[in-house]
């Protein structure tokens, strides 16, 4: 995966004057951009000023530039992938046949139905935890309750109050029964039930729905309005547990299908870019940055990195092209999708806006000298050498600072 970095400035650097010629050596310095690294490659200078080693040949021609104040902006561009996100796969959570399915492009929000199983709805629910066993017996709690709780209140159905986290919550066996006769009990006699057994508490811990008598009235009510048996019961398969609202983007089974496999892939349904990044790279991209992606036609969107994935993937499933190097996804939500109205899909190129330093002191890349002691300086015109430290390099530009380094201040550059 290849990136260029380059900046922007509010004014550009002092136009170049020409130089008097002089016995002396001015390195080249050039920013290179490999693998995101910006290097810089410097041949040496004594501390007096004079060239060292093979640097006494081949000197480039001298100018003069300013020193100048400006804001300067780091940029990373990467190739994208434009589309609705993330896709999931949606299996049938129990034994039945598909009788119905949506078409692709189908948008489907909590409540409606996703598909049909044995001619039944299998209506959206939003949550991360499926219905994974029969919610039958008052008293039981778990995510899977909290997800029906969340999902009927939402749809506008009264559950009742809801047993606060931390509190205690009685769950009460339902009695046996069973006949209890003894070898020598006559024949006639009437059989004694079981006592009831003692209930048992259970504290309610945090992110857990309680199945209430009112919850239980809910499912029912909610049962009959959208055409399934009125049981009041809800077990593994009779919802579709979703992150959100989904776009059916592409169908797997027919109708007819065992229900037991994948039936269709979805997605969420606003479109976003994904971009590929290297995991060492990622601290050069964080959540909240702004970005410019460029579409097929050249015409631009604006967009906000909105996540970053923490789990690294090989380039192949992330979609990069980076030889193997582990790679993150990084998500652009789009400020406006207006320009994107008949794009489902497109290779993008996203252009991240990086740091920003605003009034700094820069000059021309080529204007740094690298002292074979260590360091950098820059060479007045005189021919005398001014440490500097060096910070942000952005488009030819690097920002420097030192005793001395004033905005106007003339010093030799590279031409």
């Amino acid at each position: 995966m290849r990136r260029s970095e380059h900046a922007q400035a509010d004014e550009p650097p002092g136009s170049a004057a020409p130089g008097k010629a002089r016995k002396r050596v001015v390195i080249a310095v050039a920013a290179l951009l490999t693998a995101g690294v910006v290097g810089v490659s410097l041949a040496g200078v004594r501390s007096d000023g004079k060239p060292s080693g093979a640097a006494a040949s081949g000197a480039p021609r001298v100018s003069t530039v300013a020193v100048v104040r400006t804001d300067l902006s780091s940029t990373l561009s990467l190739n994208g992938t434009l589309g609705y996100g993330r896709t999931v796969s949606v299996k049938g959570g129990k034994d039945g046949l598909v009788t119905q399915l949506p078409a692709v492009g189908t948008k489907v929000s909590r409540g409606r139905s996703l598909y049909r199983l044995d001619d039944r709805p299998v209506p959206v629910f939003y949550g991360t935890t499926p219905l994974f066993r029969p919610l039958d017996t008052r008293g039981l709690m778990g995510r899977d309750v909290k997800v029906v709780a969340d999902n009927l209140r939402a749809l506008g159905y009264d559950i009742g109050a809801q047993p606060a986290s931390g509190s205690w919550v009685a769950q009460r066996p339902e009695p046996t029964g069973a006949a209890s006769t003894s070898p020598s009990s006559s024949p006639s006699a009437s059989p004694s039930p079981s006592p009831s057994p003692s209930p048992s508490y259970v504290r309610v811990k945090p992110g857990e729905g309680v199945l209430t008598a009112s919850l239980i009235a809910a499912v029912g009510r909610w049962q009959t309005q959208v055409g399934m048996p009125s049981t009041g019961v809800l077990g593994a398969g009779d919802v579709a547990v979703l992150p959100g609202e989904v776009r059916v983007g592409a169908v797997q089974a027919q109708p007819g299908d065992p229900a037991t496999g994948t039936l269709m892939s979805v997605t969420g349904t606003a479109k976003s870019v994904s971009v590929p990044l290297d995991a060492t790279d990622v601290d050069s991209i964080r959540q909240g940055d702004k970005a410019t992606v460029t579409l097929p036609d050249n015409s631009e969107a604006r967009g906000t990195v909105s996540a970053i994935s923490t789990d690294a993937q090989a380039s192949d499933q992330a979609g990069g092209d980076s030889g193997g190097t582990p790679q993150l996804v990084v998500t652009v939500s789009l400020d406006s999708t207006a320009a994107l109205r008949r794009l489902n899909s497109a290779p993008v190129r996203v252009q991240f806006t990086g740091q920003t330093k605003k009034g700094v002191l820069a000059v021309p890349v080529g204007a740094l000298l690298a002292l074979s002691g260590g360091g950098y300086a820059l060479q007045l015109p005189g021919g005398r050498l001014l440490a500097v430290e060096t910070g942000m390099f952005a488009k030819g530009l690097v920002e420097v600072s030192g005793t001395g380094i004033t905005a106007g201040t003339k010093v030799a550059t590279a031409s």
